[in-house]
C-alpha cells in the first residue's frame, strides 16, 4: 500500500512543534469525533446492560411449606422461628410483637414474585393472627 506524506513547509510551528510532527498520511485520516463516538457507544452498551437486567430483589426468601402448621392461639414464637428461621422485619402492631417474614422479587421485563407472611403474637408470644400472600398459587396449595 502507498503511504503519501504531506510535509508541512515550516521548520517551527505553533507550539514549537516541528514539520516532522504534523505529518499526515493519506492512509489514516484524522478520525473527527472518534471520542464522542466511543463514549456514545459505552453508554448505550451500559444502559442496555441496566435495562437487560433491571431486577431487585427485597427480603429473605422462607419455605412456605409450614405456613399451613400455624395454629392461633397454639404456636409460639419459638415454634414460628423453628419453622422459618429469623424473620426479615418486626415490628409492632397495637402493641404487640409482628414478625414478617417477605420476599419480593420485580423486574423491568417480567412479572413481580413475591410472597409474605405476617405473624401477630399476643402478650404471652403465642400467634393471635397471621396473614400469607404469594404470586405463585403453588405456594397456596401446600
Amino acid at each position: 500500500m502507498n503511504t503519501i506524506y504531506c510535509l508541512l513547509h515550516h521548520r517551527v510551528l505553533f507550539n514549537g512543534r516541528t514539520k516532522e510532527e504534523y505529518m499526515i498520511t493519506a492512509s489514516q485520516p484524522a478520525k473527527r469525533g472518534a471520542g464522542a463516538l466511543a463514549f456514545f457507544k459505552t453508554v448505550t452498551a451500559l444502559v442496555l446492560i441496566l435495562l437487560l437486567s433491571a431486577c431487585a430483589t427485597v427480603g429473605r426468601n422462607f419455605s412456605t411449606e409450614h405456613v399451613r402448621d400455624i395454629q392461633i392461639g397454639k404456636t409460639t414464637q419459638s415454634d414460628v422461628e423453628a419453622m422459618f428461621g429469623q424473620p426479615w422485619r418486626v415490628g409492632i402492631e397495637d402493641g404487640r410483637p409482628t414478625w414478617t417474614y417477605g420476599r419480593y422479587h420485580y423486574s423491568a421485563f417480567g412479572q413481580a414474585r413475591t410472597k409474605d407472611l405476617v405473624v401477630r403474637f399476643d402478650a404471652e408470644n403465642i400467634v393471635r393472627s397471621y396473614t400469607f400472600s404469594s404470586t405463585n398459587p403453588a405456594d397456596l396449595k401446600q
